[in-house]
């Protein structure tokens, strides 16, 4: 009987161990995880390295992406368009930012509820920085403005993994 409690604790302890190591990433960060790009222009390739075709250049400093896998020296991004490719680790910068994708604009409340008066509007693909989120509102911040947003009207906010491993293709012109 002891000797099945201690062999069940051992296997408990080995798949907490493997479940660490699954976590572990080169930068030692989650992922996924949403950065911006961090430069006007930033390649985007097909694979992690120079080496690999050039897909597009993104024109678009300050660009929410998400992280979805990462090497040692290169990140494999998911843009709002749910386009994916590889940018180098130094064109990505860890600041947080949202973009409004929908064709209307998003009013920004004083506060985090439906019935606040609404402060100023986010047009149609502005990005704007994003200082947090809670209780499924977000607070954005653009020049010297800011307020709150539903977080299901921005896309940056969500969590959950964006692009599922598509293929590569190019954002819209």
């Amino acid at each position: 009987m002891v000797l099945g409690a201690l062999a069940l604790m051992l296997l408990v302890g080995c798949g907490r161990k493997s479940d660490q190591t699954e976590r572990v990433t080169p930068s030692g960060l989650p992922v996924p995880r949403y950065v911006t790009l961090k430069f006007d222009p930033v390649n985007a390739r097909a694979g992690p390295g120079d080496d690999h075709r050039l897909l597009w250049v993104y024109h678009a400093k300050g660009l929410p992406v998400q992280i979805i896998a990462e090497t040692a020296d290169w990140r494999r991004i998911c843009d709002p368009d749910g386009s994916t490719s590889w940018v180098h680790k130094r064109s990505v910068d860890g600041r947080r930012a949202a973009m409004r994708r929908e064709a209307a604009p998003l009013g920004l409340h004083a506060q985090p509820r439906d019935s606040a008066v609404v402060v100023a509007y986010l047009a149609p693909r502005t990005v704007a920085q994003l200082d947090k989120c809670q209780k499924g509102w977000c607070r954005l911040r653009s020049d010297q403005v800011g307020g709150w947003v539903p977080q299901d009207q921005v896309w940056g906010a969500d969590e959950r993994p964006q692009c599922g491993g598509q293929p590569a293709a190019p954002p819209p012109r």
